[in-house]
């Protein structure tokens, strides 16, 4: 018995039916009629989609040489339980995410050697004036909570990101209407078009950055991109000098989900905004497929301060490259309750000024 084909209505979705008085098929729900070889060429189209495919390389990854890691120490928090490598001049004391202190575990092992590193260009100094610049012009942030922070404790750390490259082709196909209102002495109306729009083409990605950390926090560090690679020099060990540097704990099979995420998130942005001169656009499916896909390992330079107020923790990060400066603030509840009885009271000025003004219009 050969197997029956449904057909969708490509305006609402329901399902359509042949219309022997027409010869077209018709949609019993919104009432669109189609030519059947549209619909059969909607269909195949639709039908066609393939699967997203975004595999990637990760083997090329250097290893350490003997004694390349020679004098380098790994700090284990044992609160939050946060890796830290630092040079045998470089003590860490408290961890740079928590704030509690931390003790030498043993020698740096197991762990990849970073391909690329880029340099501190902002020092401590700078990371202090960016957090006191941060915290003023915000009059609902508690005086006390400016007292309070102990911004000596800011610590420059290098954080592990994974960087990966690939080649993207992509087909979006969207469901778009056009619509157009006209009136006349008796009725108003409306006409709705409707479209399937595809787009197809390729994308060329470098080096989108996944940090490698649990501890770091990804909004956080998506938040102080962007980074300007061409500043980005190989490896050495002598960068880590007066530096913290964040063992990754995150390897690079486990990154490629958020990798995938970003650059399928990219991709479907920059084919949207090709689709233009419709009323609504509506995304229907999206196959992307990855080709010379590679991954390389970096260390970026990030300020960090992590401090306790009212039994909240608060993170800021400064990019130690670009002096980009974020993190969230604590708000004073007494003075909002203010500022918002203020703001209530003009709007309801304002409101009753209009009101009488229409009155006496």
């Amino acid at each position: 018995m050969a197997q029956l084909t449904e057909y969708k209505c490509p305006c609402c979705d329901g399902a359509i039916e042949f219309n022997a008085n027409s010869q077209k098929l018709k949609c019993p729900y919104c009432g669109t009629e189609f030519d059947i070889e549209t619909i059969t060429s909607y269909n195949e189209e639709v039908q066609s989609t393939e699967p997203d495919d975004m595999q990637w390389e990760t083997s090329q990854n250097s290893e350490w040489r003997e004694g390349e890691a020679d004098g380098l120490s790994v700090y284990v928090c044992n609160s939050c339980g946060g890796e830290i490598v630092a040079d045998e001049h470089t003590a860490a004391t408290s961890c740079p995410y928590c704030g509690n202190p931390v003790t030498v575990k043993g020698n740096l092992s197991g762990a990849l050697k970073p391909d690329f590193v880029i340099p501190f260009k902002f020092d401590k100094k700078a990371a202090m004036e960016a957090l006191k610049k941060h915290y003023s012009g915000k009059p609902l942030l508690p005086k006390i909570f400016k007292d309070q922070n102990h911004i000596e404790e800011i610590k420059g750390v290098y954080v592990p990101f994974w960087l990966f490259d690939a080649d993207a082709n992509a087909h979006i196909r969207y469901k778009a209407t056009r619509t157009r209102f006209w009136s006349d002495s008796q009725y108003n109306y409306t006409e709705t078009s409707h479209f399937s729009v595809a787009r197809g083409g390729n994308l060329g990605f470098e080096r989108v950055p996944v940090d490698g950390s649990t501890q770091m926090d990804d909004a956080l560090m998506e938040s102080i991109e962007p980074f300007n690679f061409s500043e980005a020099v190989d490896f050495q060990t002598a960068y880590l000098a007066g530096f913290l540097a964040d063992k990754y704990d995150v390897d690079a099979e486990q990154s490629i989900l958020r990798a995938n995420e970003r650059i399928k998130r990219s991709t479907e942005q920059a084919f949207a905004s090709t689709v233009q001169g419709y009323s609504t656009v509506v995304p229907v499916s999206s196959s992307v497929k990855l080709s010379n896909a590679k991954t390389r390992y970096a260390l970026y330079p990030v300020w960090m301060l992590t401090t306790d107020w009212n039994g909240q923790k608060f993170t800021f990060a400064m990019n130690g490259q670009t002096g980009k400066f974020v993190g969230d603030l604590p708000m004073d509840k007494g003075a909002f309750a203010k500022w918002f009885a203020s703001v209530t009271a003009i709007a309801g000025a304002v409101s009753m000024a209009i009101s009488y003004l229409v009155w006496l219009l």
